[in-house]
This record gives C-alpha cells, sequence and structure tokens, in this order.
C-alpha cells in the first residue's frame, strides 16, 4: 500500500465509560468499554469529525492495516483515506466496535463483574438507540460536541438515522446507504432462521458456551450462509457461479456440487472462526426492533419530524433485502418536514453488499457530497 491512497498503519484505541447506562429494555450496564480507531486530525474547531457506523459483521477497523497484519485491511478502506471519498486530508474519521460487539468492546465474550465469568447469555439485549447513547459518550470523550457527519451502510445507515433523531443537535449531516426504516416481515423472517440455526445448534448450551470450552460452530455457519444469500443479488449469482459444477460432473450424493454451494460453505467457515454467537443473535435482533415510526403509530413523518440534519439517502437497483423502495420511504417523510435531502439510486449488480464495493459511480456521488460539508 502507497502513502498516497491508505491511512497507512492504524491502532486500535479503547475507552471505558463508568457511568451507568440504562439500555431501552430497561436493563443496565453498571459500566463499559468501547474499542475504537480514528483516522486524520480533528481541527481545532473540533468542526470536521464524522463518525463511520459498521453493519451488522463490521467492526472498528474501517480503513488502514495492522502493522503486524498488513493482510488485514480495514472494511471500508476503498472509501477512507487520503484523496479518497471520506479524505482524512479533511476529516477527522471514527470507527466504533458497537457495545455487545466481539472486537473489543463490552459485549458477551467479556467478563461479568458479577459473576467473575463471561457474560454469554446473560448480557442484555441492546439496540441501535443503545449503540447511539453509547456513541454518544464516546464523541464526549474526544472532544466532539457536533458530528459534521454520520455515515453508514445497511444496520450502520439505521444508527446514523438515529443519530439524528436522538441528538439532533449534534449532528450536521446524516448519510444513510442502502438502508430502511425498519426491517420487512420477510427481514424479520430471514433474522429468525439464523437465529434458530444457532439456538439449535448443541454446542450453543443456552449461550454458555464458552464455560464448555465449545462454540456452535455449526449454527453460526448456517447463519452466515442464509444470511449471505441476501446479501448478492441473482443477477450476480448467476454471473459468478451461475449452475458452475465443482468437479465437473454430478456426484450424486449430499456433498459439494455447485460452485455457489463451495462458495456459501467457505464463507460460512470462515464467519464461524471469528464472530460471535451471542452477538450474531442480539445483533440480528437489534435490527428487527428498530422501527422509529413504532412510537408514532407507524408514521415514520412525525417520527422524524425530530431531525434538523441535512440528509444524503442513497440505495442500490439490486438490492432486494433493503429494496430501493425503502430509502424512498425515509426521503418522503424527511421532504414533508421540509428537510434538505440529497438522494440517489445507483444501478449496481451487486445486491445489499454494493455499498461495500467500489463502484465508480457510487463514490463520485459520495465524494460530491462530502466536498460539499463546510468544516
Amino acid at each position: 500500500m502507497s502513502p498516497e491512497n491508505s491511512v497507512g498503519v492504524v491502532a486500535s484505541q479503547r475507552v471505558r465509560f463508568g457511568e451507568v447506562l440504562r439500555l431501552r429494555s430497561g436493563a443496565e450496564l453498571p459500566g463499559f468499554e468501547l474499542v475504537f480507531e480514528t483516522y486524520g486530525t480533528l481541527n481545532g474547531e473540533r468542526s470536521n469529525a464524522v463518525l463511520v457506523c459498521h453493519a451488522l459483521s463490521g467492526s472498528h477497523h474501517v480503513a488502514g492495516y495492522y502493522a503486524d497484519e498488513t493482510d488485514n485491511v480495514g472494511w471500508w478502506d476503498n472509501l477512507v483515506g487520503p484523496g479518497k471519498p471520506l479524505d482524512t486530508r479533511k476529516f477527522f474519521v471514527v470507527g466504533v466496535n458497537n457495545l455487545g460487539g466481539c472486537y473489543g468492546s463490552t459485549g458477551p465474550l467479556s467478563i461479568n463483574p458479577e459473576s467473575g465469568k463471561r457474560y454469554g447469555s446473560d448480557f442484555p439485549l441492546v439496540t441501535v438507540e443503545d449503540w447511539v447513547a453509547a456513541q454518544a459518550r464516546l464523541a464526549d470523550h474526544l472532544g466532539v460536541h457536533t458530528w459534521a457527519a454520520v455515515i453508514g451502510g445497511s444496520l450502520g445507515g439505521m444508527q446514523a438515522l438515529e443519530w439524528s433523531l436522538q441528538f439532533p443537535e449534534r449532528i450536521r449531516h446524516a448519510m444513510v446507504i442502502a438502508s430502511a426504516p425498519k426491517l420487512s416481515a420477510q427481514n424479520i423472517a430471514f433474522n429468525e432462521v439464523a437465529r434458530q440455526a444457532i439456538l439449535s445448534d448443541p454446542d450453543f448450551h443456552d449461550g454458555y458456551y464458552a464455560e464448555h470450552g465449545v462454540v456452535p460452530t455449526r449454527g453460526l455457519r448456517l447463519a452466515r450462509m442464509v444470511a449471505h444469500i441476501t446479501y448478492l443479488s441473482d443477477s450476480q449469482m448467476a454471473e459468478k457461479f451461475g449452475r458452475q459444477l465443482r468437479h465437473g460432473e454430478h456426484k450424486f450424493s449430499y456433498d459439494v456440487d455447485f460452485e455457489i454451494e463451495s462458495y456459501l460453505r467457505y464463507q460460512g467457515n470462515k464467519f464461524a472462526t471469528y464472530f460471535d454467537a451471542n452477538t450474531y443473535l442480539m445483533t440480528t435482533k437489534a435490527l428487527d426492533y428498530f422501527d422509529p415510526a413504532y412510537e408514532y403509530d407507524g408514521n415514520l413523518a412525525a417520527a422524524l419530524a425530530r431531525a434538523r440534519a441535512s440528509f444524503f439517502v442513497a440505495s442500490f437497483s439490486t438490492d432486494w433485502r433493503f429494496a430501493p423502495a425503502r430509502s424512498r420511504e425515509i426521503v418522503f417523510a424527511l421532504l414533508h418536514n421540509r428537510l434538505r435531502v440529497v438522494y440517489a439510486e445507483i444501478a449496481c449488480g451487486a445486491g445489499h453488499d454494493s455499498f461495500l464495493l467500489d463502484d465508480e459511480h457510487y463514490h463520485a456521488l459520495l465524494r460530491a457530497y462530502l466536498e460539499n460539508i463546510a468544516v
């Protein structure tokens, strides 16, 4: 990697908050830690900070690479860096591993101070609203009163939207990409199948698998395979795999015959080696619960009346998990409130995962919007 297009070597940071955090469920955390990374420099006015919110399996490692793991490149490295759409020569960029995550922030893998053991399933359910509340404490720690922008794709976009509602005076621009104001019944159904795969794994042990020295690998693997199908478009699957045979002929068995089967098994096996099952359960529930209009009798426009930020909303033509129509719901509700909004519906064949990819049109739109944010 060259210094011209990468933030280079990065290091994670950790901060502990000692004050009680009351969660939306009514549960309380007596204190918690968040792991985060920063790129670029906070200016004297503290006006150039941008928060990047991660999706279901993302983390605080947004850009750059580690000195001892040069192949471990940040998940949005194609977007964040000097000269990239989210330009670190202009912005101070912050990535955080959400509360309940499995990349170092307090979560099910952490030690419960009451028992001296890992929390496991005793870790309380957290929601998008709780993540944003915890992120606000991180902003205080960094000396950032107002974010120049909060940006995220998928579940990250929901967090950007929630920032505009929970802390309307602390965010100037909300960038909501490949997201939705709430999950459809179909999406909740996919999440439930994934959860049942984990919950029914004999190694799950009611969430206390760490005490048994095992991991519910089979459940995690299947959960990821189900989810991964929803991230790709039918056209992308056809283009990449079609009906290609793994061995050039039918094996007449339940082993791998088709390339798509091999791909899904590979993704499932890899995911099960690094992600925590309890975190997966909790995060899919956070997705299911998010619905700003819930307390407004389903009226999204009424729910978004609190917002004061300007908005960038983007969707992708082949994203059937968070289809463009879902983004347009957000746009219409914002326009109803006479809020400033830029909407882009991008033709891209990669399905839901398009927000992670290096699409020229998509990145040009992001660059144009971000260049016009005054700091």
